[in-house]
């Protein structure tokens, strides 16, 4: 009996610190959020979650990062809690002019404040999200594509760029917007006219931009000389070249096209035909621990008849041989060739091609037969 007395006694002491604190920590202005959500995973919330109190504290962090321009810089993780005095630090920055849609950057934001809009019900969210809209509009080239960063930047940032993602990644956010798609019905009519309409050149930029090797369509770029419309070269390591992973996100979104035409159907065919071509196979990438390297691992091709398919990032234009740069900008035609802190900090394989063979096309196909 006396044991759970002390027990109880025990339990109640500890309750009560656990409270104080507690109302300490909300007393001084620091009380953390209850949940903590990385911005990697943003997006990937359930629904009710974007009307929760830690939901509106990250969107507030995103008008706080919002450029005077409409949109916002890359590389920064916009979830992480601010103090008053880094607050009014991201306030100085308003009107920098390094807005770009590299990295996931303004794209994502608009999204996430399109879901608490949604949520939360605050006009705050959708006005800086219609701000970020025509942003996007009025980055648009008259080409069709969209470079880098807006305002324009002297160098390969002024190119078409489909690198990481950024072109298609503005792209489907204005499809949804085009298409009233769920959560995105605040647009007014203007707004939705003209993202459907700067779609529409974005996917003509797409047919234009589509390489052609000896009378054959092939895949594209990462990214494409504004003017000429030819593949073109970025960083040192980055060169004029097909790329097997950016092409695989542009032939999804010519995919999700309703009622393709014959122009985009052969697009289609032709990118699938090509990646089937280029694929490799017999070989993994793979990170083996290597104390002796800076990264404590180093990268390697190793031999294995039962390996899935792989794709190189970058293949010659002319000969479609994988290629392999280091900072020194010579092409290589075997990975171990390039420098330590090249090969082990790019990615130089990739995978993604095997689900759009192997899932995406087919069920590509089956819709098509449908509509007919």
């Amino acid at each position: 009996m006396k044991r759970i007395s002390v027990n109880i006694i025990v339990l109640i002491l500890f309750l009560f610190i656990a409270v104080h604190a507690a109302i300490a920590q909300t007393a001084n202005g620091v009380k953390e959020p209850a949940v903590a959500v990385a911005w990697k995973d943003i997006l990937k919330q359930k629904p009710e979650w974007y009307a929760t109190d830690e939901a509106i504290r990250i969107a507030d962090n995103l008008l706080l990062y919002q450029h005077e321009t409409g949109g916002w810089s890359k590389n920064i993780d916009m979830a992480k809690p601010l103090t008053e005095q880094e607050k009014a630090g991201v306030l100085k920055l308003k009107p920098e002019t390094d807005s770009n849609i590299d990295n996931g950057a303004t794209y994502t934001q608009m999204a996430y404040l399109a879901r608490v809009y949604q949520g939360a019900k605050l006009d705050r969210y959708k006005v800086a999200f219609l701000k970020g809209l025509d942003y996007l509009l009025e980055a648009q080239q008259s080409n069709g594509g969209w470079p880098q960063y807006y305002p324009l930047r002297k160098g390969y940032y002024t190119h078409i760029t489909f690198n990481d993602g950024a072109m298609i990644g503005v792209m489907k956010l204005l499809r949804d917007v085009a298409q009233k798609k769920s959560g995105y019905g605040f647009v007014d009519d203007n707004r939705r006219s003209r993202s459907e309409k700067a779609v529409a050149l974005g996917i003509e930029l797409i047919l234009k931009t589509q390489v052609v090797v000896d009378g054959k369509l092939t895949v594209w770029g990462a990214q494409h000389d504004e003017v000429t419309l030819a593949p073109a070269a970025a960083r040192a390591f980055e060169p004029a070249s097909l790329t097997g992973g950016e092409s695989v996100g542009i032939v999804q979104f010519l995919m999700g096209i309703n009622q393709p035409d014959e122009r985009v159907t052969r697009s289609i065919e032709s990118a699938i035909a090509w990646f089937e071509k280029s694929k490799l196979t017999g070989i993994k990438w793979e990170e083996k621990p290597d104390p002796s390297k800076s990264r404590g691992y180093d990268r390697v091709v190793v031999k294995d008849p039962g390996a899935g398919p792989l794709w190189a990032r970058f293949y010659e234009i002319k000969t479609n041989r994988p290629i392999f740069i280091g900072r020194d900008s010579r092409i290589k035609y075997d990975v171990m060739e390039i420098e330590e802190e090249r090969r082990n900090g790019y990615s130089w394989y990739v995978d993604a091609p095997a689900k759009l063979l192997e899932k995406d096309y087919p069920a590509w196909q089956k819709k098509l037969r449908r509509a007919h």
